[in-house]
Order: structure tokens, then sequence, then C-alpha cells
């Protein structure tokens, strides 16, 4: 283990001594008025400046899935980088990824939407967990498809992508695993865990109330803004991408009892 501070840049380049290829993964950064894109950016400059500075060719980004611009777009595995919008917390990370894609020679962006394992606990604005009584609240319509996907997933296709970087530079890929709908997921959850879960669509006042970020993609939602990840292409790649009930099956219902049993 080698320790990097992504606020001390000459910290990187040692840590990436004798590496062949980066996985990075930029975290949102956030201060006293919200999230602050200058920095996030700032930061994954910083490493990507320290893999070339090292030599290194490949670097892998995770970063956050994109909204399309209608219902109507079409969908796809790979886009380009200007083709969509940021999602929330997503605007950081775009900068990133345009930095990366100009300076590395085998760059390769992970889009992911939402986590499966986010019923696991409630984010930073107080949605999406599964509260103590069951509840899952978040800002998506009860009975339209909400893109998710296994961390593990995510793991596959940063893998694939490191086994092959011939095929994989220069690819931004959206992904997601499945797409139920948020009371189908509930179900989902209630039949893999034998507990009641029910879902429940934050107000246009409770998302203003939890931020501008979140009020601003609730707009962008009802706009008919969606995530657009293409699963059929995907498991064309990734023939073993998980399904929400795989998830549950493999870990999640265990995951999820021993959250609301307060384990």
């Amino acid at each position: 283990m080698v320790r990097g501070d992504f606020d001390d840049p000459a910290s990187l380049p040692p840590a990436l001594d004798g590496v062949a290829a980066v996985f990075g993964v930029p975290p949102v950064a956030y201060g006293p008025s919200g999230p602050e894109t200058g920095l996030e950016a700032a930061r994954g400059r910083a490493l990507i400046d320290a893999a070339v500075k090292a030599g290194v060719e490949q670097v892998v980004f995770s970063t956050v899935a994109s909204l399309s611009t209608s219902l109507s777009t079409s969908t796809s595995a790979s886009t380009s980088a200007s083709s969509s919008a940021p999602a929330r917390g997503g605007r950081g990370k775009r900068l990133i990824e345009e930095y990366l894609h100009d300076h590395v020679a085998l760059p390769t962006v992970l889009r992911p939407v939402r986590f499966m394992t986010n019923y696991l606990g409630v984010g930073a604005v107080a949605i999406d967990g599964l509260s103590p009584d069951g509840v899952h609240r978040h800002l998506f319509p009860p009975h339209e498809p909400m893109q998710v996907i296994a961390l593990e997933d995510i793991a596959e296709f940063a893998a694939l992508a490191f086994a092959d970087p011939a095929r994989f530079a220069g690819r931004t890929l959206e992904l997601a695993g499945d797409e139920p709908t948020p009371v189908e997921a509930a179900a989902a959850i209630t039949a893999a865990t034998g507990l009641p879960i029910r879902y429940e669509q934050i107000t246009g006042d409770d998302a203003a109330r939890l931020g501008p970020e979140v009020a601003d993609t609730m707009r962008h939602w009802h706009a008919g803004h969606r995530w657009h990840a293409d699963l059929e292409a995907l498991r064309v790649i990734h023939p073993g991408l998980r399904t929400l009930s795989d998830w549950l099956a493999e870990s999640g219902a265990s995951a999820i009892r021993a959250h609301l049993a307060g384990i």
C-alpha cells in the first residue's frame, strides 16, 4: 500500500511507480455551499497528470451516468463524452473525462448508474437508502424504469478493459445491469428478504429542501431526461451482467436484512 493525496500532487507520482495501468474513482468534493466542481476536477486531473508522468498509458475512470436529452433519445453501450448531459454531481466528472481523453493514450470511461448497494444506506442528501421501516424514498417516478447496477459489474467491466486495452481505448460505457421500476424493485426486495418494503417518491418541495442539485435533477427527470445504458449491448460485452434479482440472491438480500436489523 502506497499513500497518495489528491491535494498534494507531488505525492502521486511515487504512488504510481512501477504501475502498468490505473483505475480511478474521482470523489465528489464538497464545501460549505455544496459540491465544489473545480476542486473535484483538479483532483482528477492531478491523478491523470501523475499517471502520464509515471509513463502509464492506460487509465480507466469510473465516473457517473449521464442523462439522455429526452425519452426518445436512442441508447448505446458506448457514447462520446459530449452526447448527453451529466447527472447530479457529474459536472466535475465530465471535466475529468475530457482531460483524460486529451492526455492519456488508452483512456476508458465507465459511467455507472445507481448502485444496487444504495439500498444499504442513506446518501449524503438523505434519500435513496431504506429507512428503518423499509421505505425507499427517491425522486424516480414509481412506475417508470430505474436503471441500477451491481458494484461487482463495474469491477468486471474495468477488468475487461485492463485485459484488452486496445478494444476499450477511447470508449465511454454507460453501465447498468437492470431497469425495474422502483415499485417492482421494492417488490423484489420484499420477496427476497421476507420484509415489507415500499417505495415513496419525494415531492418537488422535498427535493428543494434537499438542495439545488437534487431539485435540478428532479426537474431534468420530469422533463424526460433519463439514464440510457443499453443493457442488451452491455450483455454482449459482459454476459454475466447481474439483474437486481441476481444481486439479491448473491448478497443483497442478506445485506439488506442485516442493515434493517441494525447489524
